[in-house]
């Protein structure tokens, strides 16, 4: 009877081997997929992010250009509007403009 016990117990214990070994080969590739998956992820990821990056950078440029045309414009009118309050006041006779009269 014993001899039926261990013959059982061995048999038990090869058959749930087998099946745990099974479970953590499973578990190893769900794993791996996982991992590689997440790897794609974040490249994808990385990707798209630079290329955003990449747009702000020439949309950035291409605003700090426009903002230098305007500044040279105004600073231009400024010009313009000192010279021609300047014009005004010599034009001005008894606070009266001639150009109104």
């Amino acid at each position: 009877m014993e001899n039926v016990y261990s013959v059982l117990i061995t048999a038990i214990s090869i058959l749930g081997g087998g099946a745990a070994w099974r479970f953590y080969e499973k578990r190893a590739v769900n794993r791996e997929k996982d991992e590689e998956f997440i790897r794609h992820d974040c490249k994808d990821r990385i990707s798209k992010l630079e290329a955003l990056l990449d747009t702000s950078s020439k949309e950035k440029d291409e605003l700090r250009n426009m903002v230098l045309g305007l500044t040279k414009e105004v600073a231009a009118l400024t010009v313009k509007v000192e010279y021609l309050t300047l014009e005004n006041r010599k034009l001005s006779v008894n606070g009266k403009s001639l150009l109104y009269d």
